[in-house]
């Protein structure tokens, strides 16, 4: 297979469509996806799957594949320009799909895989499988299932929160155990989980059932329910500046290195940018910390000294502006969240009773 150039860059400007980009990612799983070690299938997920056939894909967004291997590799593929379109490939192993529940009580794999476009299949098991998943999945015993996988993410991430890892793991623990109570309530609304627009998604969610107060704790549990627009702006400028430093500098070992790349600005910085001016201010802290984590990591293994103060301080002020000033601070906020996470789960009930796709 041909390595995928990660800091290549579309030839054009002309917007990819929807239909066009499907058959891409097509086109790419069966030329070359195929290719890998232990290729068993592959499938769409994310945004790509609801945008309609004409419409343009936002420069805001990449194009998510799911590759089934007989084995994940341990570090994913990552984002990488195919034909002009942005995809970003990652791995799920073939165990997974050795039965209908395990897929159905995994509160990703169920949502991103129940009714999306199957891009190769050559044994045939996706589709047999997705049939059954399709057909089960909006029953109340695996919809509680997948609300309790969330809630055992949550704990587990929490649980990552170790005064001996480096001050952006820590952060990066406690950020994303905080972040999942959305996966937990969207799961109950029978909603495809997202990353980056993970809050987006919740919003949306309770607005519709009248829980937007409820929404506001999710917020306060994170630190920003009280942030402005232009507190966010500036914090975001601070990021940019990071993020164009950063991916200049050496993070082949480095998970999400992709991330932190040409390819990836427009969603990280720009993404983030236009929530921003949507009005979506708050709902774009989450991501935001998370890539200026991820820029940290960087500066930490790959930065000089002077580099790493150089940039320390704004990523500081975003974590004051969230209440974290300290290791002591994140073990008390994650003992916040465990002490809330009960009343998620009671409102993941209230969301399954007013869903009107769940039924027996």
């Amino acid at each position: 297979m041909d390595t995928p150039d990660v800091n290549a860059r579309p030839h054009d400007t002309v917007p990819t469509r929807a239909g066009r980009a499907k058959e891409l990612a097509i086109q790419w799983a069966r030329e070359e996806g195929s290719k890998l070690p232990g290729f068993r299938g592959a499938y769409l997920v994310g945004s790509i799957t609801t945008l309609p056939q004409g419409a343009a894909v936002p420069a805001t967004s990449d194009v998510d594949i799911v590759v089934v291997v007989e084995r994940a590799p341990a570090q994913k593929l990552g984002k990488f320009i195919y034909r002009n379109l942005l995809l970003e490939v990652s791995f799920v192993e073939w165990e997974q799909f050795q039965s209908c529940e395990s897929i159905l009580g995994h509160s990703q794999a169920a949502a991103g895989y129940r009714a999306l476009p199957i891009l190769a299949d050559p044994t045939g098991r996706l589709a047999r499988m997705q049939s059954e998943v399709a057909r089960h999945y909006a029953r109340p015993l695996w919809v509680r299932r997948r609300c309790q996988h969330a809630r055992d993410q949550v704990l587990t991430r929490l649980q990552a929160v170790e005064e001996s890892a480096s001050w952006h793991d820590q952060v990066t623990a406690w950020l994303f155990g905080t972040s999942l109570t959305t996966l937990i309530l969207t799961a109950a609304g029978l909603r495809p989980p997202t990353v980056r627009r993970r809050y987006v998604e919740a919003r949306e969610l309770m607005a519709m059932h009248g829980k937007l107060a409820f929404y506001e704790k999710l917020l306060r549990l994170l630190g920003c329910a009280n942030w402005s627009k232009s507190q966010t702006a500036e914090h975001l400028a601070a990021l940019a500046s990071a993020f164009d430093v950063a991916k200049t500098l050496p993070a082949d070992s480095f998970r999400f290195a992709a991330d932190i790349s040409d390819l990836a600005r427009p969603i990280a910085v720009d993404g983030s940018r236009d929530l921003i001016e949507q009005g979506l201010h708050r709902e774009a802290v989450f991501w935001m910390v998370a890539t200026y984590s991820r820029c940290r990591w960087i500066f930490h293994f790959s930065a000089s000294p002077s580099i790493q103060e150089r940039f320390e301080p704004g990523y500081q002020r975003m974590l004051d502006d969230l209440g974290i000033h300290s290791f002591a601070d994140l073990i008390a906020r994650s003992g916040q969240l465990r002490r809330f996470l009960p009343r998620v789960m009671e409102m993941t009930e209230a969301i399954m009773a007013a869903t009107p796709g769940i039924q027996e």
